[in-house]
């Protein structure tokens, strides 16, 4: 699946990055799909920043994935590297269920647009059916589309949602 947003947040490039990057822990007050936050590890290289972070979502896992899903699913680690140089975040996701079969990785850049910021985030994510533990391999296949369908309604809605509070939070904050 491909993981594909474009927002456009109306500050200054510098001030948008270092916010995404650097605020995170304040930012969680404006993202109502996110449960909680946990800066595991930062640290700095020159114009290089690596991060790790827990995540945890929130909302219903819907009736008919439930049997198969659990809320582990809701909760993730990000591995960030982030270049203040190129204004670049790579990142990569493990999620806390099905993590040997869930593979998703993509790069963020923070692009100057007429004094504002356009957010471009371009990523994949596929699910390996053969790495899901626990369940029949003739079952395997259903149970990647369930994961995979899971997945895709709430990626792409929470990094729009990120956007909106990094735009809310300079709006409240400069």
């Amino acid at each position: 699946m491909e993981i594909s947003t474009d927002n456009l947040i109306p500050f200054g490039r510098i001030l948008v990055f270092n916010t995404y990057r650097d605020k995170l822990l304040d930012l969680i007050p404006y993202m109502p799909n996110i449960t909680w936050v946990k800066v595991k590890s930062q640290r700095r290289e020159g114009d290089i920043t690596y991060s790790v972070n827990d995540w945890r979502g929130g909302g219903d896992i819907p009736g008919a994935a439930r049997a198969i899903l659990s809320e582990d699913l809701l909760a993730w680690s990000e591995f960030n590297t982030w270049n203040e140089t190129e204004y670049t975040q790579q990142w990569s996701i493990k999620t806390h269920a099905f993590s040997e079969a869930v593979h998703c990785a993509g790069m963020t850049r923070f692009l100057e647009h007429d004094g504002a910021t356009r957010v471009e985030t371009r990523g994949q994510m596929r699910i390996d059916p053969k790495q899901i533990k626990g369940f029949p391999s003739f079952m395997a296949g259903g149970i990647a589309r369930v994961v995979e369908e899971f997945l895709a309604s709430k990626i792409p809605p929470n990094l729009d949602q990120m956007s909106e509070g990094v735009s809310s939070y300079l709006r409240e904050h400069t």
